[in-house]
């Protein structure tokens, strides 16, 4: 059977038929048009001049164009590059040069930084964007109303997809991802989570990240015909209003996302029908579980774990066996072990690095072959991310190699000093970073936003800290910010924060 994702989502049409399947803006998109209008598309593109196997950039906001973009782009053969289109012009740029896209696909209120980011770049032939035609622009729309054609045959082993990771530590690599990477990834996640009867999820995730684009192809192994409700952006009010009138029953977020809710008035919303949420991409706070659930009764929060090397997956906290403070269980045909700095696989309970096997798992970095030896070694996928196995194989995450801090030779995980720090009523959010210091090595700061009218000092905090952490982890130094910084994608932006320490 081959696992072609554009034939994966026309067997997906042909057993569901034609139904009410997107929510967007004051409109259903039924699933028959928008099967149509991506069959269209990809014949569009073709006529274009879009050849198998060329790498195509998707930057757009959330819209059901991104989906059909998506659908049209693997009928013809071609290969996604999802872009935040949050990204600097700069950014965009390094993506285009080094991915050597022939096209990016995005809207018009992004036409002039895409412009921008093309100038110099002699691979880049054609820019395609929803909206009015201009010069120099191929309208999305126009290739939609192309008589639908069929699928581009491509190998399981072909290239799918090609996802910038976030370049935390220097310019972002291309991840590749094939067919049957991500076939395999979606099916073994929605095993995991599927909940028979919750058929209606909210999607405020950016569709243009590895997290929103493995959620879209698992939604093509559903059993059921499922109905979402996709945001272009997430705006915590909307969220709630969304919910209440349509009765979403699940959620796919993040947790920056969940400490933004926190801050409604959840009590003015009928929120009983929200049953599960599922929560990845980055660290989530048992505080902030908690307090939601508490806020949010029928809501149960579900973490995952995983990474663009990954396919987007590794580990879902089962609905019927959750662990709080856990990432959950690795998904069906995926292994996890933890290793030692010697790589010797370390027993239950200890910290090491998390190294994942399975059919998720990226070929390789693009064009960057030292990389993926150093990342993809004796069969394992080594993620980077430190953590530990307990008895019952749950996964929990201690954080990121790179961000762990050494203080006078003993590691300080900051996630557990986040982790802390939101433990006190008046902090909102809070990111951890090191410091280099003469004596210990480094030294433990601390960037902390406060709830609206509940202030509090540096030294007040700094002494709650001291009964927290103990004298290894707590901060010495405690700034307050209006905000902390984040990644287009809604992760605390450590990169940021050491520059700003580095700054002075």
């Amino acid at each position: 059977m081959t696992k072609n994702l554009a034939t994966l989502a026309e067997t997906a049409f042909e057993a569901r038929g034609d139904y009410d399947a997107i929510f967007f803006e004051d409109r259903w998109l039924r699933s028959g048009e928008a099967f149509r209008a991506t069959r269209a598309a990809a014949a569009g593109l073709i006529e274009l001049g879009i050849q198998p196997g060329d790498r195509v950039i998707v930057l757009m906001a959330n819209t059901p164009d991104v989906g059909i973009a998506y659908g049209a782009l693997w009928a013809a053969g071609a290969v996604i590059t999802p872009v935040v289109f949050l990204l600097p012009p700069q950014e965009i740029a390094h993506i285009l040069r080094d991915s050597g896209a022939v096209a990016v696909i995005t809207t018009h209120e992004f036409i002039s930084n895409v412009t921008l980011a093309a100038e110099g770049i002699p691979t880049l032939k054609w820019i395609i964007a929803s909206g009015n035609e201009e010069e120099g622009v191929v309208s999305l729309a126009a290739l939609k109303e192309h008589e639908p054609a069929g699928t581009v045959p491509r190998a399981d082993d072909d290239l799918a997809a090609l996802l910038y990771t976030g370049g935390t530590t220097g310019q972002a690599k291309g991840v590749m991802l094939t067919h049957a990477n991500l076939y395999d990834c979606a099916q073994s996640a929605q095993e995991a989570a599927e909940i028979p009867g919750v058929a209606r999820t909210i999607v405020p995730l950016p569709l243009s990240h590895a997290f929103g684009l493995i959620v879209s192809v698992a939604g093509l192994h559903q059993k059921e015909a499922a109905q979402h409700v996709l945001m272009r952006w997430f705006d915590p009010a909307a969220f709630c209003a969304l919910v209440a009138e349509h009765r979403m029953q699940r959620a796919t977020v993040i947790p920056t996302m969940l400490q933004l809710l926190l801050g409604q008035r959840l009590e003015d919303h009928d929120l009983s029908s929200l049953t599960y949420i599922n929560c990845g991409a980055a660290p989530l706070s048992l505080e902030v579980v908690e307090e939601f659930e508490r806020r949010v009764p029928s809501a149960t929060i579900l973490e995952g774990y995983g990474l663009t090397e990954s396919g987007a997956v590794v580990s879902v906290n089962p609905p019927d066996r959750r662990k709080l403070g856990t990432v959950g269980l690795p998904i069906p045909r995926f292994e996890v072990r933890v290793e030692g700095a010697d790589g010797a696989v370390l027993p239950s309970g200890e910290v090491g690095e998390i190294c994942v096997r399975g059919p998720g798992v990226m070929t390789g970095y693009w064009e960057s072959p030292e990389a993926t030896a150093e990342t993809l070694r004796d069969g394992w996928l080594h993620t980077g991310d430190l953590g530990s196995l307990d008895e019952d194989g749950y996964i929990t995450i201690a954080d990121r190699k790179k961000d762990l801090i050494i203080r006078g030779g003993f590691n300080v995980f900051p996630r557990d000093v986040e982790d802390a720090l939101l433990e006190h009523p008046s902090v909102a959010m809070a990111g951890v970073v090191g410091r280099p210091h003469p004596t210990h090595g480094e030294e433990v700061i601390a960037f902390v936003s406060v709830k609206p009218d509940q202030p509090i000092t540096s030294e007040e905090l700094i002494a709650f800290m001291k009964d927290r952490v103990g004298a290894v982890k707590y901060p010495r130094e405690i700034r307050i910010v209006d905000a902390i910084p984040l990644t287009p994608i809604g992760k605390i932006d450590r990169k940021a924060l050491r520059e700003t320490v580095r700054a002075g």
